[in-house]
């Protein structure tokens, strides 16, 4: 199966296969992919096969990578090395060359925003918990603190993640997004189950998409993959489909040394 859409390109090469934006791919200093399960990429064991293989696919050195301890944070670090504490990070942004930001995923949704202008990325890992705290809009607000970037210049790419259709929480999980929320003012963010009593479906990406709207990314600069990890999960790995026994889909992002 090609899961390539408008906005999204499934690359085959050899035993690798990986994801990518068409609008990142436009820019040639960024690498970017986004791995699918078929490769059992575990970045915990930097010196698997896998790793090597993609590292060897990408063209990118294996110092070369930075991996934060994610633990559903809002927590947004600006890194221009090799950093030693990323202890409770769950995003990373940097205008330096030769770094590449690794992200995991099994269901989350990752983040990728570019200043084409500035030259700067960030790579943002975006669970339930994460989207409630406003994580995306908060890396972008960050990219403007630390880094002068505009928000008109912004262009993000919301990644592959479970989608309304499959992210069905409880009462307690409902009422935190309603709460952080409803002043979205009927935007469809959740919708009451017709089947089951006392449970609701909620729409992460679409909150991702107007909490960055509101602080001034455009419209047309937000791309979506439209693809659902647990619709998907032949492809990729889904926490909501395969619980503790679920691996991790990869999310990679860095301005290369030479454009």
């Amino acid at each position: 199966m090609d899961l390539s859409n408008e906005n999204i390109v499934h690359v085959k090469g050899g035993n690798i296969e990986y994801l990518q934006f068409r609008k990142l791919l436009k820019y040639k200093e960024i690498i970017h992919c986004y791995t699918l399960s078929k490769n059992n990429i575990d970045f915990k064991n930097e010196y698997s096969s896998s790793v090597e293989k993609l590292c060897n696919t990408l063209n990118i050195d294996k110092v070369s990578i930075v991996r934060p301890e994610q633990k559903h944070t809002d927590v947004v670090k600006c890194i221009s090395k090799k950093e030693e504490d990323l202890k409770n990070v769950d995003g990373l942004i940097t205008n330096s060359k030769g770094i590449n930001m690794v992200l995991s995923f099994a269901d989350c949704t990752p983040i990728l925003i570019y200043d084409p202008i500035k030259k700067v990325i960030a790579n943002v890992h975006s669970g339930w918990k994460g989207t409630a705290q406003k994580i995306g809009q908060k890396a972008a607000i960050k990219m403007k603190e630390e880094y002068g970037c505009r928000m008109q210049d912004l262009i993000v790419c919301i990644g592959p993640a479970i989608q309304k259709c499959h992210f069905e929480v409880e009462e307690d999980v409902k009422e935190i997004f309603y709460n952080n929320f409803k002043y979205l003012n009927n935007c469809n963010i959740i919708e009451k189950s017709k089947q089951k009593e006392n449970k609701y479906f909620i729409d992460t990406t679409l909150i991702n998409r107007l909490i960055l709207e509101e602080v001034g990314v455009k419209k047309e600069n937000i791309i979506e993959s439209n693809i659902c990890t647990a619709c998907n999960m032949k492809f990729m790995h889904s926490y909501r489909v395969n619980g503790e026994k679920a691996g991790r889909n990869i999310c990679m992002m860095g301005l290369k040394n030479k454009e």
